[in-house]
């Protein structure tokens, strides 16, 4: 066999953006010989899925996996919506969520860990795109465990058992005996998160950043005013703004007379024990990503060699 440099390894991964293992195993293969390296990656589908890397993937769907007493959310990425109804892309994202269940939900892990049929995690995203034909990522997936109580999940926007455009999971801790009106909370209590999108569980959880512009917001509003005046201001406008933000202040969307922890608080007597909701994560598909614009007309038009 061929002695394998890192160098060239390196050179290959340069010429075809394949993975550092896949361009070293076509090497293997090949006995070192680069071109026809680059043909065992593009037979494989390796190298033609590099070439669609930089092509944005704003669709695709959230997957959510829950078992026993952990749970994971995971957003797998691809070009169009069309995809996502794709039973093969379906497939993928879903046993994405299971894999990252058993293993780690920690991105950079997750896509080297092992893939159900062979292969990781990332290889088969790679033969995923080379099927399908658009560019695909492992974007990011995050995950929820408790000692003794239960994770509730939620999907809106279901498309298949497990994937949707919004997924939810929630952690609530809890001895009480009622693991049925727990589970029952803990789903309302996640379609109140997908509803109300909070950007964290309480005040302390926030941001120190995105408080101080909210400070510096309501004090330009009342600009001119005495240092006592404003700062009473700006204590009552930032308890406004934790009950906009924060889950637990946030006006319970199944019961707009309660906060979501009076809810929580009220549910006690029922599951038969104290309730602390732990944490959450709320995944929207393609939040944060900048989408591609494009005119559909000008491209029949440049199509048609410019011709309306």
């Amino acid at each position: 066999m061929a002695t394998i440099s890192a160098a060239l390894v390196k050179d290959l991964r340069e010429k075809t953006g394949a993975g550092m293992m896949d361009c070293k195993a076509a090497l293997e293969a090949n006995g070192g010989d680069i071109e026809q390296a680059i043909d065992w990656l593009r037979t494989k589908g390796l190298a033609k899925a590099a070439k669609k890397s930089g092509r944005i993937a704003a669709e695709g769907l959230v997957a959510v996996a829950v078992h026993d007493n952990r749970g994971v959310v995971v957003e797998v990425n691809s070009e169009t919506d069309f995809v996502a109804r794709n039973e093969e892309f379906q497939a993928l994202a879903r046993t994405i969520a299971d894999v990252a269940l058993e293993k780690s939900a920690d991105v950079e892990k997750l896509a080297g860990t092992h893939y159900p049929g062979g292969g990781t995690v990332q290889e088969a995203i790679a033969n995923t795109i080379a099927t399908i034909g658009e560019n695909m990522t492992l974007r990011r997936a995050a995950e929820l465990q408790v000692h003794k109580g239960v994770i509730g999940q939620y999907i809106h926007n279901l498309v298949a058992p497990g994937l949707g455009k919004i997924g939810v999971i929630v952690a609530l801790e809890s001895e009480g005996g009622n693991t049925a009106e727990l589970s029952a909370l803990a789903r309302q209590v996640a379609m109140h998160i997908a509803a109300a999108s909070p950007q964290a569980l309480d005040a302390s959880g926030l941001d120190p950043a995105v408080v101080a512009r909210e400070k510096a917001v309501l004090a330009e509003k009342n600009a001119g005013k005495p240092a006592h005046v404003l700062e009473k201001i700006t204590e009552s406008g930032l308890k406004t703004y934790y009950k906009e933000v924060c889950l637990l202040e946030q006006a319970f969307v199944h019961d707009g007379s309660k906060s979501v922890a009076q809810a929580v608080k009220e549910a006690e007597g029922r599951i038969g024990g104290a309730i602390k909701v732990t944490g959450f994560h709320r995944y929207a598909l393609g939040e944060g990503i900048e989408k591609q614009e494009t005119d559909f007309a000008a491209e029949v038009a440049a199509a048609a060699g410019g011709q309306a």
